[in-house]
């Protein structure tokens, strides 16, 4: 189902924030223009996600730079382990998650 999740202007390029959809804590992030939306806790201690450095398609965790990839919630520093990963829509500027 599909949910409000803020305009499309509020996420700058090569950016992430943190929001709150339905109940679920996200990290939206803006990158090579498109919009993908992770879990907003790291797997390894609930560092906060949407407050992590972004650049090249990946996130690092502010707390102990755990590395995911944003598109696919792949871990790249544990081997094996998974963000959970929601699709993002954008109509007229208006961002849109499917939780």
């Amino acid at each position: 189902m599909w949910h409000p999740a803020g305009k499309s202007s509020d996420v700058p390029k090569e950016s992430a924030k943190s929001i709150e959809v339905a109940g679920k804590k996200l990290a939206l992030f803006h990158v090579g223009g498109k919009f993908y939306a992770l879990a907003d806790h790291c797997l390894h201690r609930g560092g906060q996600l949407g407050l992590g450095h972004v650049e090249g398609g990946r996130v690092t965790c502010p707390w102990h730079g755990w590395v995911f990839e944003v598109k696919t919630g792949k871990c790249l520093t544990m081997e094996g382990a998974k963000q959970a990963s929601f699709p993002v829509k954008v109509e007229k500027g208006e961002l849109y998650v499917d939780l």
